[in-house]
């Protein structure tokens, strides 16, 4: 089912340093296909190539040229990597006007499902949310930003690793990096969020508590299975996810 109204952007400008190679990280290939195809596979079962933007940086040619032997999307060039915010911030831009939805992937998370994400979409056009964020819960959240929630079972905010307290640190409902949020919202949200955190970059997740703070709706869906939101760090998780796939019917 093609959603009309629904734009996507894909972030896959980094390097990935902790591959150690000098191959930017998306294009790292699991059973002998980049790892960036996978995703805009899931995006375009969802939308027309026209509604789909992917952020590029690193080595920004190859990526762009290696792409668009098979996919006719636009580009968005990040030229200083300040943060996933500041790569939205960049790619909203060639994202068409008639996109009233905005849904937010990782080049390095291949496994994910289209099923899934149309969840995500549906949950989050039926409650008519500013802002919806597939979340996961892990036996170890290590690595993970953290979705902290009030009493009232109500998004509160993201909290990175790296800014967590030891008690949020505990918490193993984290966030897969994947987002639906209404195009008006997030227009606000961008000249919201701040680099004043550990890394002094403009986090994405802090859309969240942004949310909360204008009063906007937002709300979460969990998925069942950890697999499909595994990302890629290292050379070791792509051998890994490599062994999964054939199990994943893609």
């Amino acid at each position: 089912m093609e959603h009309k109204n629904l734009g996507i952007m894909i972030l896959a400008a980094g390097r990935g340093t902790r591959m150690k190679s000098d191959t930017p990280k998306v294009l790292h290939t699991i059973n002998g296909k980049s790892m960036i195809f996978y995703v805009l596979e899931c995006a375009v079962s969802i939308v027309a190539e026209t509604n789909i933007v992917v952020i590029i940086g690193y080595q920004s040619e190859m990526v762009k040229r290696e792409i668009s032997k098979r996919f006719s999307v636009s580009f968005a060039l990040q030229e200083k990597f300040l943060g996933t915010g500041d790569a939205v911030r960049v790619g909203f831009p060639y994202l068409p006007d008639t996109a009233e939805n905005i849904l937010i992937l990782c080049g390095d998370v291949p496994l994910i499902r289209s099923e899934t994400i149309l969840k995500l979409v549906d949950y989050h056009e039926y409650h008519n949310s500013d802002l919806t964020v597939l979340t996961v819960n892990l036996a170890d959240p290590s690595g993970y930003g953290r979705i902290v929630i009030d009493v009232n079972g109500e998004l509160v905010c993201i909290r990175e690793e790296a800014d967590a307290s030891p008690l949020e640190k505990k918490i193993s409902l984290v966030n897969s990096g994947i987002y639906c949020v209404k195009r008006n919202f997030l227009v606000c949200a961008l000249d919201l969020i701040r680099s004043n955190n550990a890394q002094r970059e403009y986090y994405f997740t802090d859309i969240v508590g942004i949310a909360k703070t204008k009063g906007a709706k937002s709300g979460y869906i969990t998925t069942d299975d950890p697999t499909e939101l595994k990302g890629v760090n290292t050379l070791g998780e792509l051998r890994i996810l490599e062994g999964l796939i054939p199990d994943m019917d893609l």
